[in-house]
């Protein structure tokens, strides 16, 4: 489908979906993002929902400003995804002891490496500047330094929510790891001392949301703002290069004799800015739960732990500012699926996957997202499908 058109206090807001299937309370954020003096474009993705001030799956573009909340609080947050030499046959049939090596390999949930991960132990990863990444940290934030040594160990773990490691087979029968993490504990921390720090400037003062606040560009604020959060999109993509890394090593190993190879890697932020030029001018372009989609970049738009996810290739549509969906967006919050559905019913909708089949992941249900496919079908004039994958393997927080 083309974009639809909603009328905007300062600009139009264009929706890759049907505005009536948007909760009511997700149709007010982003009326109140048009509000906002400095903004020039509103784009909505199709897996939209409620987020906190800004909604997840929005395109947001101003100009000599950023919002904090219209990134979110897991800076950095994407995907990245590796086509192997294995095909379908050289699976088991049994594939729980992969499930485990994996989580023995990468920490999930809360956990970390018990010793920060060596990456030049790491078959093939490049640790150019490994040290001058590190040594910027004495940079960010005062409110977060003290936790230096627990960010050295994060890095390489996979975190809990709606995170995982997967194992996919494509139409084609290849097999595919993919995964999806941020920047931990790190990344949220500066989140919420930026959003605080925002919150009490004079510009702010009066806006229809508190959550909606924005830093100025050219002041120490928001100078402090771009440092620390350029440092944490770092911090997130290497920490899904470890973990790439890490699972490619246990890949190699338990597959021995298939003497695996790896295709080129495809990563993607989803939770982030960027600085892009759009009709003439150089905006600050938040995409919050949405990925890149210029022409020819490839991208990863995944469905839930039971349905199937996609490898796509960008279209470089300018109306939603080069953009495309991060996933298939939830359909109901978290508590609401704890309350609507059983340990059995998530047997059921994961029925073939090795996964976490336990009420401790209940809220991860692919009954609580929407349908994949129609969210591709929605954004058809963004993306070209470059692949369908199905997951045999769940790891989840």
């Amino acid at each position: 489908m083309s974009y639809v058109e909603v009328p905007g206090a300062q600009v139009p807001i264009r929706m890759w979906t049907d505005p009536a299937t948007v909760e009511d309370v997700a149709m007010q954020q982003l009326r109140n993002v048009a509000t906002l003096p400095w903004i020039k474009g509103l784009a909505v993705m199709p897996d939209v929902h409620f987020g906190k001030g800004a909604t997840v799956g929005s395109v947001i573009a101003m100009r000599g400003a950023v919002c904090p909340a219209a990134v979110g609080v897991d800076i950095g947050c994407g995907m990245s995804a590796v086509r192997t030499s294995l095909t379908a046959n050289d699976l088991p049939g049994d594939l729980s002891r992969l499930r485990s090596k994996i989580e023995q390999a990468i920490p999930v949930g809360r956990g970390m490496h018990g010793d920060p991960v060596d990456p030049g132990r790491l078959h093939g990863f490049p640790t150019a500047g490994w040290g001058d990444f590190w040594a910027r940290f004495d940079g960010v934030a005062d409110a977060v330094k003290f936790r230096q040594e627990r960010a050295t160990k994060q890095m390489g773990s996979l975190g809990s929510g709606n995170h995982f490691w997967e194992f996919c087979i494509d139409d084609d029968q290849s097999v595919w790891i993919m995964l999806h993490s941020g920047s931990r504990n790190i990344g949220k921390e500066l989140a919420e001392y930026h959003m605080g720090v925002a919150q009490k400037l004079p510009q702010n003062q009066g806006l229809v949301d508190r959550d909606l606040a924005v830093f100025i560009a050219d002041t120490p604020q928001m100078a402090a703002y771009r440092n620390d959060l350029f440092w944490a999109q770092e911090y997130a993509k290497h920490n899904r290069e470890i973990m790439m890394a890490l699972s490619q090593d246990v890949i190699r190993r338990e597959f021995k004799k298939a003497r695996v190879t790896f295709d080129e890697v495809i990563s993607c932020h989803h939770n982030y800015v960027a600085e892009e030029r759009y009709d003439g001018m150089d905006l600050l372009v938040t995409r919050k739960g949405a990925i890149r989609a210029g022409s020819g970049d490839y991208g990863i738009i995944p469905g839930s732990m039971g349905t199937g996810s996609y490898i796509v290739r960008g279209l470089g549509n300018a109306a939603s500012f080069n953009s495309a969906s991060h996933g298939a967006g939830r359909r109901m919050s978290r508590n609401a699926a704890k309350k609507r559905f059983s340990t059995r019913d998530l047997e059921e909708q994961t029925r073939g996957v090795e996964c976490r089949k336990d009420s401790g992941v209940i809220d991860e249900i692919p009954g609580a997202y929407k349908p994949i496919e129609k969210v591709i079908d929605q954004q058809r004039d963004l993306v070209e499908v470059v692949a369908h994958l199905k997951q045999v393997v769940c790891v989840k927080g």
